[in-house]
């Protein structure tokens, strides 16, 4: 069925419009279609290191099955208000959490640049000329002899639009690379403070360590300073030799040595906790505690769901996409470049008629520009982009994998550690029966008090050995509870539409 009309110039021309809008509109998009890879993700229904003769050794145990993920704030799991307080003050005033969300926030910011390249750029460039011919231009060169050495002015008010229209997907490529990138950003955000607050978590409880460990040398330098005090006396009664004063002295000496170190760990994981708080470590101080700690029952959820649980594997994966972005844009290189432009304006010799309708000036008309030959610089760029993409591919295969080690170290470190704990508390209170043997063997001349230094040593040595294994059981604790995301998981983790949002105008407050 012929259509009325489309003979007529007018017909034509709207027909001709109506291809270039459909083009416009739809467009297409090259470049290859982004699906995640796969990884080598786990079908177990449980963790190894989580069932390992669970029900045959005493210890820590996993929290019971309906517990599926830690929830809410990880750190509230021990149950120790203090470490709640350093908590709350890290997420506010870190300062690396600051610079990882003005990173988000700047990766956010490159959305809207590269979406501006989707309208056309306006430019308005007013001026205002004054010029004089020369008075010595040659007749035969076919310029008026009456213009020579003449003046004019010339009044503009031009406007100029540019448009590239979007026909190959590059610029849509280049929008999903950037919205690709800022959740990425989003995902380093959530990563820098899980890596920050567990190290908030690990000093603190090592701090405790260091003041129990402060209590057990304490014990022991009254105790040495005791013992020099019977054996000098001993000595000077005329009933004790001078070479057991020496002994004890010694031993008390070796004990304040200790408990003078002790002083000085303590002192920079105090100045580390201050740093993370964002406080200068001059104002700061942690109040002097001795306390044991047990790691509470952690939920660790089932493999199959660790990946979606971590941050740093979301951010590789997001990184990936962008990669596949990117490659859409090396695609695009190799189409033409169709670019409409126009001006229009007024211009006048005199101000007081620039704004006559007679003044307007116009021009119209589309553009296309392609490469010819480039030497092959198009198509080793394309093949840099697929290089890197496929080096993003084993970058977040590798990262799933490191996952997967880690809450299996953690895991086997926390266990193990519980059980040490038991076996080195009857070594603790073994060495305690064999002190207390030894210095009534001594005291009724069985035998000689080197022998009760030797026993000495060997319950400082086992109490030292149990707070080392305590303080660590609870560092692994935390560790486990940062290799399974910190009850983070990629629900938290902003959609390409909500990362392209307008950025406030002002992005120097703190998100929490």
């Amino acid at each position: 069925m012929k259509m009325l009309g489309t003979n007529r110039p007018e017909g034509k021309f709207a027909a001709a419009t109506a291809l270039v809008l459909a083009a416009l509109l739809g467009g297409c998009r090259v470049g290859p279609a982004y699906h995640a890879p796969s990884a080598a993700t786990s079908t177990a229904p449980n963790y190894k290191e989580s069932t390992v003769n669970f029900h045959d050794q005493d210890g820590w145990k996993v929290a019971s099955p309906q517990e599926t993920a830690i929830r809410g704030n990880w750190w509230e799991t021990f149950n120790e208000p203090e470490l709640n307080a350093l908590e709350e003050q890290l997420n506010v005033n870190n300062q690396n959490i600051q610079v990882s969300y003005q990173n988000y926030m700047e990766a956010r910011t490159l959305i809207a640049q590269a979406r501006s390249q989707y309208w056309p750029q306006v430019t308005f460039n007013p001026a205002w000329s004054r010029s004089r011919n020369s008075s010595n231009l040659s007749g035969n060169n076919g310029s008026n002899g009456n213009n020579k050495g003449s003046s004019s002015s010339l009044w503009s008010l031009p406007v100029d639009v540019s448009w590239t229209p979007d026909f190959w997907g590059k610029i849509r490529n280049e929008v999903r690379e950037a919205q690709y990138s800022a959740q990425s950003s989003a995902a380093d955000l959530a990563l820098e403070k899980l890596s920050m607050q567990a190290s908030l978590g690990q000093y603190y409880f090592e701090i405790r360590g260091q003041d129990k460990l402060r209590e057990i040398l304490a014990a022991t330098v009254k105790s040495d300073q005791q013992a020099l005090d019977s054996a000098q006396g001993a000595y000077d009664a005329g009933t004790g030799d001078y070479i057991d004063v020496v002994e004890a002295k010694s031993a008390l000496e070796s004990a304040k040595s200790s408990l003078v170190n002790v002083e000085l760990s303590r002192a920079q994981y105090e100045h580390a906790i201050a740093m993370l708080v964002g406080k200068p470590a001059t104002d700061f101080t942690i109040p002097v505690r001795a306390q044991i700690y047990t790691p509470p029952p952690i939920p660790v959820g089932v493999p199959s769901q660790l990946a979606e649980r971590r941050p740093d594997v979301a951010a590789a994966e997001r990184t990936l996409a962008a990669a596949n972005a990117t490659i859409g844009i090396g695609y695009g290189a190799f189409f033409p470049q169709v670019t409409l432009s126009a001006e229009g304006g007024l211009q006048s010799a005199t101000a007081g008629h620039l704004l006559d309708w007679p003044s307007r000036v116009w021009s119209i008309g589309p553009s296309a520009s392609q490469v010819i030959f480039d030497g092959g610089l198009y198509r080793a760029e394309l093949h840099q982009y697929e290089a890197e993409y496929n080096a993003d591919v084993a970058t977040y295969r590798q990262t799933v994998l490191t996952a997967f080690q880690q809450v299996e170290d953690s895991l086997s470190a926390t266990r193990i550690y519980s059980q040490q704990i038991l076996h080195e508390q009857e070594a603790v209170k073994a060495a305690q029966q064999s002190l207390d043997l030894e210095t009534e063997r001594y005291k009724t001349g069985v035998d000689p008090y080197i022998d009760v230094l030797t026993a000495q040593n060997t319950l400082l040595g086992d109490q030292t050995t149990l707070n080392n294994l305590q303080v660590e059981e609870m560092l692994s604790a935390v560790q486990l509870v940062q290799a399974l995301g910190g009850g983070w998981d990629r629900t938290q983790l902003p959609t390409p539409k909500q990362t392209g949002e307008k950025v406030p105008s002002s992005t120097y407050s703190m998100q929490k």
